[in-house]
């Protein structure tokens, strides 16, 4: 196995209760070149405190303490800048990376039969607060491999259409992967969507099938707050996914990849609507309105 250098950022926002248990399933991790870069986003906890103490017993770490709350984004990307390893995790400061997570990933990237591989990813255990089971990202079988196989390669349609087509919190990307994309899209409220399409448009995807990674199901989780209406975070985060697809129209190339995102658009002008948010319905009405121009008068 090459003795790659691994960069874990760990980002921690108010999870006192969880930053030890994910910091250290980073140092107890069987594969031994690991950098570990800890962002601590202006907590209003005492998450801050205890990642200082724990530091103190692994100061080898490298730790960020934001003086004002930047979000996820911009947390990330300031810990990138700083990232010297070859490949990146994003890890959230509430999840826990099972012990062979980091050694699986660096030897799927060794075996791959991909050559233009950027990411891989694996399954996930969702875990309550307290840290009892709950279910799997991907449903498995009685020997916890996976029901339904996954796409790999070029997996951009994939991507676009939605549903289950990748396991972020599991993934790890080269950091090339990172560095040619500039990174996070600091504008959006959430960074996955974004990243995946902008990453799958240019690289290909492997998949580990392996539990690698916990995540904790928490209240102060993103996926939480995308289904509580009448936030100003939830209203960002509608915004973004507009603001996501967008984007992603400008990256497609054929008839069949306008077509899926346009189903996705269609969710969208329905969503909005139900939530009487009548300025970005009308935002998404517009993109529905481009996708059949250009689906219906567009030379691909």
């Amino acid at each position: 196995m090459q003795n790659k250098l691994v960069t874990v950022i760990c980002l921690c926002y108010n999870h006192e209760k969880f930053v030890t248990e994910s910091l250290l399933s980073v140092i107890n991790q069987d594969y031994a070149f690991i950098e570990l870069i800890i962002v601590d986003d202006y907590s209003t906890d005492n998450s801050k405190n205890i990642i200082k103490e724990w530091l103190l017993n692994y100061p080898e770490a490298q730790f960020i303490a934001n003086e004002t709350n930047l979000g996820n984004t911009k947390s990330f990307n300031k810990a990138l800048k700083l990232a010297n390893g070859d490949y990146i995790i994003d890890l959230a400061a509430d999840d826990v990376l099972v012990s062979n997570c980091i050694s699986l990933q660096i030897e799927a990237f060794n075996e791959s039969i991909f050559k233009n591989l950027g990411i891989v990813y694996g399954n996930a255990e969702l875990i309550t607060e307290n840290g009892e089971f709950d279910s799997y990202y991907f449903p498995v079988d009685h020997n916890r491999k996976i029901i339904q196989k996954r796409q790999t390669g070029n997996i951009y349609l994939s991507v676009l259409s939605g549903g289950d087509s990748i396991c972020s919190v599991s993934s790890m990307a080269k950091k090339s992967v990172y560095d040619f994309l500039n990174g996070y899209d600091e504008t959006l409220a959430y960074e996955d969507l974004d990243f995946w399409i902008r990453s799958s448009r240019l690289y290909e995807f492997d998949f580990i099938d392996e539990v690698l990674i916990k995540k904790r199901i928490s209240a102060n989780s993103l996926t939480t707050n995308f289904y509580i209406n009448h936030t100003s975070r939830f209203k960002k985060i509608n915004l973004s996914t507009y603001l996501v697809l967008k984007k992603g129209i400008k990256l497609n190339r054929t008839k069949e990849e306008d077509f899926t995102v346009q189903k996705r658009v269609h969710h969208e002008i329905i969503h909005t609507f139900k939530i009487k948010d009548y300025s970005l319905f009308l935002k998404n009405v517009g993109l529905r309105f481009w996708l059949f121009c250009r689906t219906n008068f567009k030379k691909y």
